[in-house]
Formats: structure tokens, sequence, C-alpha cells
């Protein structure tokens, strides 16, 4: 997403949009930050960029449509770009890691579901709380 991509949802382009854009679009497979770890990535980079102007942009940008903030059962608000596709996320509950899947038997079930209870479906939210076994995190940290 560009600064030309953000004047069209209606936002100006500023400095701190930019670089917040920036940590969302190159975060990889680790892509789910707090708005902790965004100001924490943009202090190492030397930014100077409040706390409070980290949560503002998040806001900004949720409202948008380009982020989507999600809450999970430990009280913290993660963040992550709105690609626009439907997924479902695993939460370890020692690490509050959050790693997404998708799975077609469950989406397809879900429709089922939905339509046997009489509802057009228009989204979902299936989230999966657990600890990760040891041996998984070693492979994941490879």
């Amino acid at each position: 997403m560009s600064g030309e991509d953000l004047k069209k949802v209606g936002l100006k382009v500023t400095l701190p949009r930019l670089k917040i854009l920036q940590i969302l679009e190159s975060s990889g497979e680790d892509h789910h930050l707090t708005a902790e770890d965004i100001y924490n990535i943009l202090l190492s980079q030397g930014e100077e960029v409040g706390l409070a102007t980290v949560y503002r942009v998040l806001t900004q940008f949720e409202q948008a449509g380009i982020v989507r903030r999600l809450n999970f059962e430990n009280n913290v608000s993660i963040f992550e770009l709105d690609t626009g596709d439907n997924h479902d996320h695993l939460v370890c509950l020692k690490t509050n890691k959050v790693k997404e899947f998708v799975d077609s038997v469950i989406e397809e079930r879900i429709k089922e579901i939905a339509k046997e209870k009489g509802y057009e479906l228009s989204g979902h939210s299936l989230v999966i709380y657990g600890t990760l076994k040891e041996e998984e995190k070693e492979v994941s940290e490879r």
C-alpha cells in the first residue's frame, strides 16, 4: 500500500502513517502486532513517534479498512493488515503468539450451520486457544 492508497481512503499522507504501514506490511509471518510492538519497532528504527500516535494511526487504519483489530482473551488488541481474506486464529496462552489458518472443511461447515439456523452469513470469527507444544516451538523458531 502506498501514500496514494492512503489518500484514496481519505487519510492524509504523513510520515508516521507511512512508517506504521511499512511495519505492518513487512512483518512477515509474525504480522499480528500490538500497538506496543509497532511502537518499539519505530523506536529501534530511531523514529520519534509517541505511543499515542501509534494508537491513533491504528484506529484510523481500522476505520478506513486497512487493518483489523483482533481482541483475544488476553485482553490485548493485536492488529493485522486487512487483506480481505477469511482466516481463523490459533492463540498460544503461554506466549500470546498468534497463528492464522484456513481450513476448507471448517469454512464449509460454518456456512452449513448458518444456513441450517436461517442466517445469511456475513462473516465469522474462530479463535482456538491452547499451548504450543515444546517441539512445535522449536520448529517454528527455526
